[in-house]
């Protein structure tokens, strides 16, 4: 947990210093609705990357393990807690499907959430082993990844006037 502390303090001062005060100034929604995807990111980074500063001076001292581009092999082969495994990579990037088009007010349809949800999980998976070498990647985690994209973008669409009514609210206040 030390180790993370680094990336968190450096996190709080990206917000304090740059973020907060760029969507402060674009109002209360928008500071809302960035905000709880700057920290829901933020959970993201420390399940899958974190610690990344203290590790940047050893990045190069271990192999790179490159991407496993079998899907689903621990499925087929039975290894592991495959299961397990899946249902945390699709629950992982439900939110960012579900909040993506929140913070691009609704710009962002289905494909677009489905690229920026790869473009996540893909930068992940190239990054894991590189800042960590007992880390692995593999092609299932970003098909997992992408439908976790999907399922939150299709809740989005079954809440999206209540969301828009509660940012409205937010707006106002």
């Amino acid at each position: 947990m030390r180790k993370q502390l680094v990336d968190f303090i450096i996190l709080i001062i990206l917000y304090i210093f740059i973020f907060y005060k760029k969507w402060k100034a674009k109002g209360n929604d928008v500071l809302f609705t960035n905000t709880i995807m700057y920290i829901y990111l933020s959970f993201v980074l420390y399940f899958t990357l974190m610690p990344i500063v203290t590790s940047l001076p050893f990045i190069l001292n271990h192999p790179y393990t490159p991407m496993n581009l079998i899907p689903f092999v621990d499925v087929i082969s039975g290894r592991g807690d495959f299961i397990r495994q899946i249902v945390l990579n699709v629950i992982m990037t439900v939110p960012f499907g579900f909040l993506f088009p929140l913070v691009k007010k609704s710009k962002a349809k289905l494909f677009k959430t489905i690229f920026y949800t790869f473009l996540l999980s893909f930068g992940i998976e190239i990054l894991q082993p590189l800042i960590d070498g007992g880390r692995s990647s593999d092609i299932t985690d970003l098909i997992t990844n992408v439908v976790g994209g999907m399922i939150g973008y299709l809740i989005y669409l079954i809440f999206k006037p209540l969301a828009f009514k509660i940012l409205d609210y937010i707006k106002n206040k």
